[in-house]
């Protein structure tokens, strides 16, 4: 790739247990679904399906042919265990049914 113009970017991926920060060198014109495919954490990780998996960059969500920049960190996002306003709800509930 010495001879082409090139981008360097991380994939990031976080478990409960362990977290996975992968450098890729990608094509200039890249995207995020490049990236990802490029980390091979969907080997590491099966949980993952690319086809559906919501993408980010820099904590902000993008749509998979989001073109690349040098220096971009794509995270894939899990789907959230709770609704954190449901979640919310219930704590200030019990909270209330204490006193």
């Amino acid at each position: 790739m010495a001879d082409e113009a090139s981008l360097r970017c991380e994939v990031a991926y976080a478990r409960s247990d362990r977290q996975w920060v992968v450098p890729v060198v990608l094509p200039e014109g890249a995207t995020a679904m490049d990236a990802l495919r490029s980390s091979q954490l969907t080997t590491l990780c099966p949980e993952i399906d690319p086809e559906s998996a919501v993408l980010g960059i820099f904590g902000k969500v993008v749509a998979a042919d989001q073109p690349l920049r040098d220096g971009d960190r794509v995270e894939i996002y899990r789907p959230l265990a709770a609704d954190p306003r449901e979640a919310r709800r219930a704590r200030v509930k019990a909270a209330r049914s204490r006193r």
